[in-house]
């Protein structure tokens, strides 16, 4: 049996494609079906049926896996023992809520980087829950702890969250000086029926909206705050790239979350990946201290952020 037929067989079953696999090795659909062919007859089984949706795996398939991943963790073993114990080296993808990607990840994994030459990130930035048996990433950040899978999972750290508004918004809207007063201020938040994770119903839990303007993207609801379309929930780690926002009622109205790093139950045996989430939770905690420092010294000089401080 061969490997490479193996390696296309895994692309197959995670992607539920011969395009989406093709896509991921970098080779056309049609030579992934000849590899799925010979694999198929060297085991002297069927190993997809194909349907509108896709190619989905068979009993015999689903049999296979295990062994398949086995061998693939076996190969990934030989390269890192053969590149030896220097720093990380390779790709690695890495998905996350559009909140971390934007306004934690790019300056911790930049400095990662710089301690690893050899080292490719690829950060997925999705309002979702990423399937990791499928290897849509290496890794994953989310915003709640799962309780099913094979899988580990660590916090990778705590974060805060409040309520804020632009200064131009405030100057000229009604005061805001108890809960009860935002019923006559514009909320921006998520969108209902497109909340992936309960942990990111803060206005249910806060107890203000509905919201008049909404979004699935912790970005574009940032947006909406910077050009005074309102007042909503930040990301205090997000207040730093937005130096024209400023916190309100933050003595009756403040949420903690955690950010939890995520991995496939049988990645704990690489070496490389196991560097890089040491490396990851080191930098992330410490560049969340920082900008806790920016938004802290903002509150006490009253003081515009210098994101570069």
């Amino acid at each position: 049996m061969d490997w490479d037929d193996l390696r296309v067989f895994l692309a197959v079953a995670r992607t539920e494609s011969l395009s989406g696999a093709g896509k991921r090795l970098k080779i056309d659909p049609a030579t992934v079906g000849r590899r799925v062919a010979r694999l198929e007859e060297a085991t002297k089984a069927r190993l997809f049926s194909k349907s509108p949706q896709g190619y989905a795996l068979t009993e015999e398939g689903a049999r296979l896996i295990p062994h398949a991943e086995t061998a693939e963790r076996a190969a990934l073993g030989a390269e890192e023992s053969l590149s030896g114990p220097g720093g990380v080296t390779g790709l690695i993808r890495l998905g996350a809520p559009d909140g971390c990607a934007n306004y934690l990840l790019p300056q911790v994994l930049a400095r990662i980087c710089d301690a690893n030459p050899g080292l490719e990130v690829q950060i997925v930035a999705l309002p979702r829950v990423f399937n990791l048996s499928k290897r849509e990433a290496d890794m994953a950040i989310a915003v709640s702890r799962p309780e099913a899978g094979r899988l580990t999972v660590q916090k990778l750290t705590d974060y805060r969250l409040h309520l804020a508004a632009s200064r131009d918004y405030l100057a000229s809207a009604p005061p805001i000086q108890t809960p009860q007063d935002l019923q006559g201020h514009r909320i921006v938040g998520y969108i209902p029926d497109l909340i992936f994770d309960k942990e990111l119903d803060y206005l249910a839990e806060i107890g203000i909206g509905p919201a008049t303007l909404t979004s699935n993207s912790v970005s574009v609801q940032l947006n909406w705050l910077r050009h005074g379309a309102g007042v909503g929930v930040v990301h205090d780690f997000s207040l730093p790239a937005a130096p024209n926002l400023t916190r309100v009622l933050t003595d009756r109205i403040s949420l903690t979350r955690s950010f939890w790093l995520i991995r496939h139950e049988s990645d704990t045996r690489l070496d490389r990946l196991n560097r890089f989430a040491d490396q990851l939770t080191r930098e992330a905690r410490a560049e969340m201290l920082r900008l806790d420092a920016l938004v802290e010294n903002a509150r006490l000089t009253e003081s515009p952020f210098r994101p570069d401080a």
